[in-house]
């Protein structure tokens, strides 16, 4: 488990209070995708949190002690947690907070969402001019000589296609929503084919966070569902993941 230290300004916002601020806090890879914030305690305001007697264990981390939040008129249970006897030194001493019983992250003075930035993520997004076709069961549902590629550190290379370069007249809006820390907030769609219904086949970022303006309203697929050719090459189809 990979710990560092962090210089950014977090703060944590519950029912209209801050309820941590901190330039001291430690990036935790609980989790191989991204990392999540530890606070110092001396930097969170324990005068709003209660020990409620849950405990749970982690092999990694240790015994870990809940909390539960009270701001003014919003009351959270299980909203935060601590390791006080972990056997990685770093979490003593701290306390992590559950990102989406929160109301509002702030890194600096700009609101994140879904989870903390990953210093070591990187995303470039770059117009193209190859010639890119998809096709579902021998039904072409786009074809374009303008894509848009985006590279993402640890994530398959995804191409994004104008709206105009897609059959949307063949797809069906799915209720399916998703949200990416640096992307922003995704809508699906849904295709029906001969060998049946391809569900959430495709999605788009409607309004990206500014840094991946250039796939606003674009529309990609899941590689592992579809047939890709690029430059009029078939390529092999990826493992499932998300977008």
């Amino acid at each position: 488990m990979k710990v560092e230290s962090c210089s950014k300004r977090v703060r944590v916002y519950l029912g209209g209070e801050c309820i941590a601020a901190t330039i001291r806090s430690k990036l935790v890879w609980e989790k191989p995708h991204y990392p999540a914030y530890y606070f110092p305690a001396g930097d969170v305001r324990m005068d709003l949190l209660s020990e409620n007697g849950r405990t749970e264990p982690s092999p990694r981390r240790g015994l870990a002690r809940y909390f539960d939040a009270r701001a003014n008129d919003r009351v959270v249970s299980n909203a935060a947690w601590h390791f006080p006897e972990s056997p990685v030194h770093d979490l003593r001493g701290h306390v992590r907070f559950d990102w989406d019983s929160m109301d509002a992250w702030f890194e600096e003075d700009e609101e994140v969402f879904v989870h903390a930035h990953d210093p070591y993520k990187r995303i470039d997004i770059l117009h193209a001019s190859r010639h890119v076709e998809i096709s579902s069961a021998g039904l072409k549902l786009a074809d374009t000589r303008r894509p848009t590629i985006v590279y993402e550190t640890g994530a398959p290379v995804r191409y994004y296609f104008p709206k105009l370069d897609v059959r949307m007249d063949l797809f069906e809006p799915s209720e399916r929503r998703t949200g990416c820390a640096y992307k922003g907030f995704a809508r699906y769609w849904s295709v029906p084919v001969d060998e049946g219904r391809r569900e959430d086949l495709a999605w788009s970022y409607p309004t990206p966070f500014a840094e991946c303006a250039k796939i606003a309203g674009m529309v990609a697929f899941y590689g592992e569902h579809v047939d890709m050719r690029i430059d009029g090459v078939l390529q092999e189809r990826r493992r499932a993941d998300d977008g």
